[in-house]
């Protein structure tokens, strides 16, 4: 109760985040650092709870290839053991005697029926072993075709090519404090019309029952053309703010999470793109500032972005 009457009464709390009010059912962080929302949805099968495209699309790059040689491998060895099963004498141009070198061949005319790659040394003779060799060329061009459009999927997905710094500031800003949130671009991209909303998540005790408060952080600059270099976020801690009344160690008890949503209009792929983050009140720093991470190269005609100084700041 004591935490909720230092919340600036002048701030109008949010109710339509879609996180919900009730701080009893929920657990947590509410946006993890990457932007995902922290939900664990259960109550339907595994498979069912899962959108593959979507996992394929968003897993990291060598887990994306991992899956795809991992298949490529699994299924040819499930054929060659079909064929061994059937009878390798079924696969004209098998000349090997012993058993291992027997599999070995029928797995690689796997793999040159699977790719239709076709070499012609081996082929099948019979119509059980013509029909398994059929069937797999047939799972070979659907498996290419979709492993394709997962590839081109990843490659073309629109994406905002944005890093946030890894703690937000408290910071001196003009006669008062000022929260600060620092990004920046780090690839050759055109982000133009960018937007950028911060807000305030408050697990508190109001009434003797645990809620969830949300509040629209007023940012000084909320809207820039276009984001070339980096972009720090200012939260002026004024009287009309939430966080005007709280001190050090209010940051460090009250369970508290800062909210970033920034969208923008990237130009080569032509479309919106978004990111979101968040910081706890843990991941805050009082009394600091960013270090400046641009400055113009030796023969003055460009100026260098240091992208590895984003998260950079110094105690006052």
């Amino acid at each position: 109760m004591a935490i909720f009457k230092k919340i600036n009464k002048k701030a109008k709390a949010e109710i339509n985040t879609g996180f919900g009010v009730n701080s009893s059912s929920f657990g947590g962080r509410f946006v993890n650092k990457n932007g995902n929302a922290n939900v664990e949805k259960v109550g339907v099968g595994f498979f069912e709870s899962i959108s593959w495209y979507h996992t394929m699309i968003n897993i990291p790059r060598w887990k994306f290839f991992f899956i795809i040689l991992l298949f490529y491998f699994i299924v040819n060895l499930v054929f060659a053991s079909i064929y061994s099963i059937i009878g390798v004498e079924h696969l004209v141009g098998v000349t090997s005697t012993s058993s291992i070198d027997k599999f070995g061949q029928a797995f690689f005319f796997s793999v040159q029926t699977f790719t239709t790659v076709g070499y012609g040394h081996v082929s099948p003779s019979g119509f059980i072993t013509s029909f398994v060799a059929a069937v797999e060329a047939l799972l070979g061009l659907l498996s290419f075709a979709i492993a394709t459009g997962l590839f081109y999927g990843r490659f073309s997905r629109p994406k905002a090519f944005l890093k946030f710094a890894s703690n937000g500031l408290i910071a001196p800003y003009k006669e008062g404090m000022a929260l600060m949130i620092r990004l920046a671009p780090y690839k050759n991209t055109n982000l133009m019309d960018a937007e950028a909303k911060i807000m305030l998540a408050l697990n508190i005790e109001e009434n003797g029952i645990l809620v969830n408060k949300f509040y629209t952080l007023e940012l000084e600059i909320d809207k820039i053309n276009t984001l070339p270099l980096s972009w720090t976020l200012v939260h002026p801690i004024t009287s009309e703010s939430p966080l005007f009344n709280l001190t050090e160690e209010d940051y460090k008890s009250i369970t508290g999470e800062i909210l970033v949503f920034f969208k923008a209009f990237d130009d080569m792929f032509s479309t919106t793109v978004v990111r979101r983050t968040s910081y706890t009140f843990k991941e805050l720093i009082f009394n600091a500032k960013f270090i400046p991470m641009f400055t113009r190269n030796n023969q003055n005609t460009k100026t260098i972005l240091d992208i590895e100084k984003l998260s950079n700041y110094e105690k006052f």
